[in-house]
């Protein structure tokens, strides 16, 4: 068997270079075309928009709002807070002013219509100055202090919701108002406490210890980086309170002279 080799001369060789040159240089073009031209205008690349603040805003009006800024939107939790509205943003991620690409989703936590429920606490047969603590662990208020003839000062008989009264253990919603029905001691009543030079936390400490209330607090002049002390109460020291009464507190910088009975409305 005779076995023939085909010769390739120089042109022909330098043919198959070319072609295989330009095969490559397509490829090449094509590559550069995908990863640089189409693949970012797809991916938005270096394009984004900054993340509005949708916190206080209630969902009713997010689908229309983040629909308009290429964004979407997604309930991740919800949780309760007493000062806002029901079904209102009360949180987001990405938080406002981050930066992202167009479509994102944006998780938000928001309020729910009705507040949690929680027992009321152990506060009958207990102090007011205890029962006041309990109440305020457990994310509930105090209201009015009611007082009812018995031989033991500060001591609680009763407790209301709503003008009715409750059972320990009840539940009843977060932030709900408890009215609490107190002993008066055989209707004793004591001399005003004097917070006067006193800083704002220490009064309330003088305070709630007679088992007496805070009433209007007036700011007088600018205290910013200063340590602001009571210049005035109402009623004065010595004056006769009983339990339950209200105090109201002038607060202002040490030196600050006090006003006059007169100039009281003025303040308010």
């Amino acid at each position: 068997m005779r076995l023939e080799f085909k010769k390739y001369n120089n042109k022909t060789v330098g043919g198959v270079l070319i072609h295989l040159a330009i095969a490559f240089s397509v490829l090449l073009l094509l590559a550069v075309l995908y990863f640089y031209v189409y693949l970012p205008s797809i991916t938005n690349h270096n394009q984004s928009i900054t993340v509005p603040n949708i916190e206080g805003m209630t969902v009713d009006k997010l689908e229309d709002f983040l629909e308009k800024r290429n964004l979407r939107w997604e309930v991740n939790d919800s949780s309760y807070a007493a000062d806002a509205a029901p079904l209102e943003v009360i949180k987001q991620f990405p938080h406002a002013g981050a930066k992202v690409k167009e479509n994102r989703k944006i998780y938000i936590s928001i309020n729910r219509i009705k507040p949690p429920t929680v027992p009321l606490p152990k506060i009958i047969e207990v102090s007011l100055t205890n029962a006041d603590a309990i109440l305020r662990s457990n994310d509930l208020k105090r209201g009015q202090v009611e007082l009812i003839s018995g031989p033991w000062l500060n001591y609680v008989k009763e407790a209301k919701f709503e003008g009715a009264t409750i059972e320990v253990g009840t539940r009843i919603p977060k932030g709900s108002v408890i009215d609490l029905v107190v002993m008066d001691g055989g209707n004793t009543k004591f001399a005003t406490p004097s917070v006067v030079n006193y800083s704002i936390e220490d009064a309330k400490v003088v305070i709630f210890g007679a088992n007496i209330s805070i009433g209007d607090i007036h700011l007088m002049g600018d205290t910013t980086g200063l340590s602001p002390v009571v210049i005035k109460q109402k009623p004065r020291a010595g004056e006769t309170m009983k339990v339950g009464d209200i105090m109201d507190l002038w607060i202002a910088k040490p030196g600050t002279q006090p006003p006059a009975d007169d100039e009281e409305d003025d303040d308010k």
